[in-house]
């Protein structure tokens, strides 16, 4: 319960701290939960599950009130909060991370994503689950462009996917005994309405993933997102739809999964294929680190309907990964908008001569987003891929695609970018805080490249007990 309290109470001392000194107060106070998630991590026990709150009752409405952790949820917790001190020091030289309002607001949405990934109860899970739409939402609206038309739609789409997900937790939750998790893992729904359960629940996770075609509003908003925002959607909130799937919806509605599986793997290798192709022809940089992101998660999401062992821990670790490679190639992008004053990579160019250490770094970060072998992405992909080959050879093909697809629009955007005919005179190198971040994210993603036992071994038991009260689960014909 601590780390909740200490990032929503961050959050509120944001708004007294004095303003000469909100910038520094908000990098500093971000290691707290950072080193309290370490201490979690340290004093966890293979396989338990550690329980943050459990007042032993069930309130009016069914309400549980319970929160708790696994392996699974723990990774979580803590990708969310060493990520936050990446992401505020990525920002440290924007006007942004000289606003209280902003420091608040990124605390408070690391407050409801850590909720979502400790609730224990289905209402609470979606109470987090929505909070974090009003910071983020407001992040995107003072510190963005304020386009408001395509903050509408990022607004209703995940309004609209939110709504579904409470629909079906009502309707499950009507024939339990309550909203806790043990009590709705327990009730026997029939292929029917499991159906239209499950179905609920894809829609909210498929709209925030995104997957093809419910990705619309994604590219727009990225492209009019602050650095900070875009890297907070993306390295982050979207992640709680993956962690959504593989422990709500499917273990919630098993028997649903087999109806679903054929329709998600499609739309998630077609999301592969498709992501991959418009990057190609993708001339905005944000846009095309976007869809970019739309191509790597479709593979993970495709992955996760086969509910396997491989596949659970292949995706913790491209989950990972995808946070490391967000938050490189945002910053990637800002650099070179905010030194070049566009995101038409077209306007770009002769970057590499004017700015070596930019070169450098961006040159490491592309190859992890290709994922090289040695790096984290190479080993998650890998047994994806092969998990879906497995399953049918033509899914493994396509989805085999993003390694072509990924070096084909990655060592475009560098080219034109970095080694076109120069289109400027002047560009800053790296500051003192881009090199941190470069080196912090290059430094996790070697390690866990050539040690993703590390990941796996972490969460095995977690995931054994996972799938061993999956397959005991009683299903309904």
């Amino acid at each position: 319960m601590e780390l909740l309290i200490t990032t929503l109470a961050l959050g509120l001392i944001s708004f007294i701290v004095p303003q000469k000194n909100i910038r520094l107060f908000g990098l500093i106070a971000s290691l707290i939960p950072a080193g309290i998630s370490i201490a979690y991590l340290m004093a966890y026990e293979a396989g338990s599950t550690v329980q943050l709150f459990d007042p032993g009752k069930v309130y009016q409405f069914g309400l549980t009130l319970e929160m708790s952790y696994d392996a699974i949820g723990l990774i979580m917790i803590v990708l969310t909060s060493l990520s936050i001190p990446i992401i505020l020091l990525s920002n440290y030289n924007m006007e942004s991370s000289r606003s209280k309002l902003f420091n608040a607001l990124v605390f408070l949405m690391q407050f409801g994503m850590l909720g979502v990934f400790v609730a224990s109860d289905g209402i609470l899970f979606y109470v987090f689950w929505e909070f974090t739409l009003i910071p983020i939402f407001l992040i995107l609206y003072w510190f963005g462009k304020r386009n408001n038309k395509v903050l509408l739609k990022f607004f209703l789409y995940t309004l609209v996917g939110s709504l579904a997900m409470l629909l079906s937790l009502i309707a499950l939750g009507s024939k339990s005994l309550s909203f806790g998790y043990a009590d709705l893992l327990n009730v026997q729904l029939t292929t029917n309405m499991a159906y239209w359960i499950m179905g609920g629940f894809l829609l909210a996770f498929a709209i925030k993933i995104p997957l093809a075609p419910f990705h619309t509003w994604q590219a727009e908003t990225y492209a009019n997102s602050s650095m900070a925002g875009t890297m907070l959607l993306s390295a982050l909130m979207l992640k709680m739809a993956l962690f959504g799937i593989l422990k709500w919806m499917i273990p919630l509605a098993p028997e649903g999964l087999e109806n679903f599986k054929w329709l998600v793997i499609v739309l998630g290798v077609g999301s592969v294929v498709y992501g991959g192709i418009i990057c190609i022809k993708q001339n905005d940089i944000k846009k095309i680190f976007a869809y970019a992101s739309v191509s790597h998660l479709g593979l993970i999401t495709a992955g996760l309907f086969l509910f396997n062992e491989n596949v659970l821990k292949g995706a913790m670790i491209q989950i990972i990964n995808h946070s490391i490679v967000s938050i490189g190639l945002f910053l990637v992008a800002e650099i070179l908008i905010s030194r070049m004053n566009t995101h038409n990579i077209k306007e770009m160019g002769g970057v590499a001569k004017l700015a070596p250490k930019f070169g450098f770094w961006f040159t490491l970060i592309l190859l992890v987003s290709i994922s090289v072998p040695f790096t984290a992405g190479f080993i998650g992909e890998f047994i994806l891929i092969k998990e879906l080959s497995e399953l049918h050879l033509y899914s493994g093909l396509l989805s085999a695609t993003t390694l072509v697809f990924g070096a084909v629009y990655m060592l475009r955007t560098f080219q034109i970018s970095m080694h076109s005919a120069p289109k400027t005179t002047h560009f800053e190198d790296l500051k003192w805080n881009e090199l941190a971040v470069f080196i912090i994210l290059m430094i996790f993603s070697i390690i866990f490249g050539l040690f993703p036992s590390i990941i796996t071994n972490f969460m095995d038991a977690s995931v054994t007990q996972l799938l061993n009260t999956f397959n005991e689960l009683p299903i309904v014909k």
